[in-house]
C-alpha cells in the first residue's frame, strides 16, 4: 500500500473517532462512526488474499447491522423523546436497541462470534488497530448512555462476555483468535462497572490497550501467528519470548503485573454494590481465561524441539519495527502497578 494512501487512512481513522468523542448529536456520532469503519475497510483487504476478503466483508456486514440498529434505536428515541442529544436518550426501547448495536460493534456476548473469525484473516497490525483504537468510539457513547440502563443488563452483558470468551479461548491454536476471545472477557470485566464508575473504566481501557498493544508488538516481532510457530521462537529470540510470557500473564491479571490492578479494582467496586455473586462469576471465569494464557506461556519458552532449528540469530535479523514504541508498551504493560492507586487517587479527587 502506499504510503499516501496510508496516511490518508489513519489520518481517517483518527478522525472519525475523535468526531464521535466529539459529538453531542447522534447523527455526528453515527457520522464519526462510519469514517472509522469505511477507513479499516482497505487495511483490511489490502493483502488480496481470499481470507482478508472474507473477513472484510464479514466486518463490513456486521458493522452494517450495528449502524442500522443504532440509527433506528436514535430515530425512535427522537420520535419519542424530541431529542438527539446523546445523554438524553431515555426511551427504554430505544435504550435497549442502541445497548445491542454498541454491543455488536465491541464484540461483547453473545454478539462476538463475528469478532474471532475476523481477526483471522487479517494481519497483526491490523488485528491491532481493531482491538484497541476502534473499540474507543463505540466505547465512548457506550459510558454516555450507561446510566438510565438497567443495570442487570450490563451485568448479564458482563458476565456472558467473560464466560464465552473464556470458553471459547480454550481450543485455540491460533494466536489471533485468541487475542480476540481475550478482548471480548476483557470488555465484559469493564462493562460490568460501566455504570458505577466511568472513570475506572476508563483506566482500565487504557491499560488493556497498553498491554494489547504490547502482546501484538512482540507477536509481530517474532512473525508469531500460531501456537507451532511460537514453540520454534525460543531458540530465534530468546529475550522477546520471556517479554511475551509476562505480558501474557500481565493480560491474565495475575501480581505483580499491571494487568492485575483492573480486576482487582472492578472486584473492589463491585463488592461496594454489594455485587458479590456476579464478582465471584467473573473471577471464576477470569480462572478458565487464566488456563489459556498459561498454556500460551507454556508454549512459548517452556516447549523446545528436541533438535536444534537452522536459523540465523536474532541479532543478525532485520528490525522489523520500532523497538522504542515495543519497549515503551512493554514497560507500561508490566510495571505501572505501583503508581495505578495514584491515578484512581487523581479521579476521585477530580470527581
Amino acid at each position: 500500500m502506499k504510503k499516501l494512501l496510508l496516511v490518508i487512512l489513519i489520518s481517517s481513522l483518527g478522525t472519525g473517532t475523535t468526531l464521535t468523542f466529539l459529538s453531542s448529536h447522534w447523527l455526528m456520532a453515527w457520522i464519526g462512526l462510519e469514517i472509522s469503519t469505511l477507513a479499516i475497510l482497505p487495511l483490511m483487504a489490502q493483502y488480496h488474499h481470499p481470507r482478508a476478503s472474507e473477513a472484510t466483508t464479514k466486518y463490513l456486514l456486521i458493522q452494517a447491522c450495528a449502524t442500522g440498529v443504532l440509527m433506528f434505536a436514535t430515530a425512535f428515541n427522537a420520535w419519542m423523546e424530541m431529542g438527539w442529544n446523546i445523554t438524553e436518550i431515555k426511551n427504554t426501547y430505544a435504550i435497549i436497541l442502541a445497548m445491542t448495536a454498541l454491543a455488536m460493534k465491541l464484540g461483547l456476548a453473545p454478539f462476538h462470534f463475528w469478532l474471532p473469525e475476523v481477526m483471522q484473516g487479517l494481519d497483526l497490525m491490523t488485528g491491532l488497530i481493531l482491538s484497541t483504537w476502534q473499540k474507543l468510539a463505540p466505547f465512548a457513547l457506550l459510558i454516555q448512555i450507561s446510566q438510565p440502563v438497567p443495570p442487570y443488563v450490563l451485568t448479564a452483558l458482563g458476565i456472558a462476555s467473560t464466560a464465552f470468551a473464556a470458553w471459547g479461548g480454550l481450543n485455540q491454536t491460533q494466536l489471533r483468535k485468541i487475542l480476540a476471545y481475550s478482548s471480548t472477557a476483557h470488555l465484559g470485566w469493564f462493562i460490568i462497572v460501566i455504570q458505577y464508575s466511568p472513570g475506572l473504566t476508563l483506566v482500565a481501557l487504557g491499560i488493556y490497550i497498553t498491554m494489547t498493544m504490547a502482546a501484538f508488538l512482540t507477536l509481530m516481532e517474532s512473525s508469531s501467528t500460531k501456537i507451532s510457530t511460537l514453540s520454534t521462537s525460543w531458540s530465534k529470540n530468546p529475550l522477546m519470548m520471556v517479554t511475551l510470557f509476562l505480558v501474557l500473564l500481565s493480560l491474565a491479571g495475575l501480581p505483580p503485573l499491571t494487568g492485575f490492578a483492573p480486576k482487582w479494582y472492578v472486584l473492589e467496586e463491585l463488592t461496594k454494590q454489594d455485587m458479590a455473586l456476579p464478582a465471584s462469576m467473573i473471577v471464576m471465569t477470569a480462572l478458565i481465561s487464566l488456563y489459556f494464557y498459561v498454556r500460551l506461556c507454556y508454549f512459548s519458552i517452556i516447549t523446545l524441539l528436541p533438535n536444534s532449528t537452522m536459523v540465523k540469530m536474532s541479532w543478525r535479523q532485520k528490525s522489523k519495527q520500532d523497538k522504542i514504541t515495543l519497549a515503551t508498551v512493554t514497560m507500561a504493560a508490566l510495571v505501572l502497578l505501583p503508581i495505578i492507586p495514584s491515578i484512581m487517587a487523581l479521579l476521585h479527587f477530580f470527581n
